[in-house]
């Protein structure tokens, strides 16, 4: 009698092929094969599973006393109410941090600037425009990121490249890629050169159009044939949903319908107005940000990066409801305040979309498979503002979560009372639950060495 042994498998597959005369890769999750019993690390080396850091940013905050409800102390359970309704449903995914403090020493705050820079830096800048230190994510990734193929990935959902809120200082604050089909094609199209054409880079309409997986369809199948049921039926999911992801980015090669609410000014080299129209308006915010964050996420399953930053909305807003001239940032300061209500109605109209947005993406990260668990439950996302209330440009009790439970490291569904705190001991704690070795971490009053032991496991 003879005895198949299973043949053993890479913890980290990927699938090359060609479309449109270039070169395509289709890495691959972790798939069951590759994992221990228990689904919580590789087989072979007993190395656990990878835990990845993310950021998500929006701008404008919250509308006080509408959003979260705060509370005296520390305490298990989160209270969503109006503005936040959507992330009910994360509750148990999420920690939130209230009434902590952002202390300038009296340094100007400059509105929209300083929120962001302190948060994620530990030190306020001494001028707009200043990123007088890393950001926390840079930090992460010179820890976490060496070993992947992008060090990090920066996206933004509004169509503002240089609004990235990741810098090593004032001068090197690098682009975010505004496009899925821009994302897509680096993804997809891993740097290979064509070797009779020079600087050769892929279409990404050829392959959105042509799709990657016609690239890999002789070696997917094969490869679908070495595997589980289980790891079948997963890699029937993983491949499906890029087809839909390539379905949504083949409207975006469309041309867009015409916008007369907005007026551009218009230069040789700007794209047509009306589409830089649309860029801006919610609807097209929100369907952009969908695709940016299932590409994401699958990077990330894929361990094509273990750091990534995504951009909803960017601190100054410059989005629009559909037909209206006025930009998110523009109501903060011009909309009256509803006396029945309590707030400015457009305004919060706009701040429940960004939370609507930060509950869809996370809706992604916990749609994702990944051993005993979900792709959320292996990472930690921070996710804040620059600003508590865009209208009075207050940067005191400025809104901050931690996502995910860091491969079990990290206590989820808490309201943390900061008691006047820094807010950097929430970037601080995020450091040293990522493994930075560090001590200590920003300057003057927003300097801190205090970890929040709270929420660690």
């Amino acid at each position: 009698m003879s005895v198949l042994l299973p043949k053993k498998m890479h913890r980290r597959a990927a699938l090359r092929g060609l479309l449109g005369g270039g070169a395509v890769s289709v890495a691959l999750p972790y798939l069951d094969c590759v994992l221990n019993e228990s689904g919580t690390a590789l087989a072979a080396t007993g190395q656990a599973l990878p835990v990845r850091f993310g950021t998500w940013y929006w701008g404008m905050g919250h509308t006080p006393g509408h959003s979260v409800v705060e509370k005296r102390q520390t305490t298990k359970g989160i209270e969503f109410i109006e503005e936040c309704a959507s992330l009910q449903r994360h509750k148990d995914n999420v920690n939130f941090f209230g009434m902590f403090g952002m202390p300038l020493d009296g340094r100007a705050n400059y509105t929209h600037f300083s929120g962001w820079v302190a948060n994620r830096t530990g030190v306020a800048p001494t001028r707009g425009g200043e990123v007088p230190a890393p950001t926390l994510d840079l930090l992460i990734a010179d820890v976490i990121g060496n070993d992947t193929r992008f060090k990090t990935l920066d996206v933004t959902a509004v169509g503002i490249a240089r609004e990235n809120y990741s810098a090593r200082n004032t001068d090197s604050r690098g682009a975010a890629e505004v496009s899925p089909v821009g994302l897509y094609a680096r993804l997809f199209g891993p740097e290979f050169v064509d070797p009779n054409k020079a600087g050769f880079k892929p279409d990404p309409k050829v392959m959105v159009e042509k799709s990657a997986l016609s690239g890999i369809m002789e070696e997917s199948q094969a490869y679908m044939k070495t595997v589980g049921a289980a790891d079948k039926a997963r890699l029937d999911e993983y491949f499906t949903s890029i087809r839909q992801i390539e379905n949504q980015l083949a409207l975006q090669l469309q041309a867009p319908a015409p916008n007369d609410a907005c007026l551009v000014p218009s230069r040789a080299e700007d794209p047509p107005e009306d589409r830089l129209a649309k860029v801006r308006e919610m609807p097209h915010v929100v369907s952009t940000h969908k695709v940016l964050a299932k590409l994401l996420a699958m990077a990330v399953a894929c361990n094509q990066t273990k750091v990534f930053n995504m951009v909803f909305t960017d601190n100054f807003a410059n989005v629009r409801r559909e037909g209206e001239t006025y930009t998110h940032h523009l109501l903060t300061h011009t909309e009256t305040i509803d006396t029945k209500l309590g707030y400015q109605p457009l305004t919060f109209w706009f701040n429940k979309a960004a939370m609507d947005g930060w509950a869809d993406y996370l809706d992604v990260f916990t749609g994702v498979k990944e051993g005993s668990g979900t792709l959320l439950d292996n990472c930690m996302i921070f996710a804040s503002s620059e600003t508590n209330y865009a209208k009075l440009h207050t940067i005191d009790g400025v809104p901050t979560f931690l996502a995910g439970k860091a491969g079990g490291r990290v206590k989820t569904g808490y309201y943390v009372q900061g008691g006047g705190d820094p807010i950097t001991r929430v970037g601080f704690t995020a450091m040293r639950v990522m493994g930075v070795p560090i001590e200590k971490w920003g300057q003057k009053s927003l300097q801190t060495s205090k970890i929040i032991s709270d929420i660690l496991a």
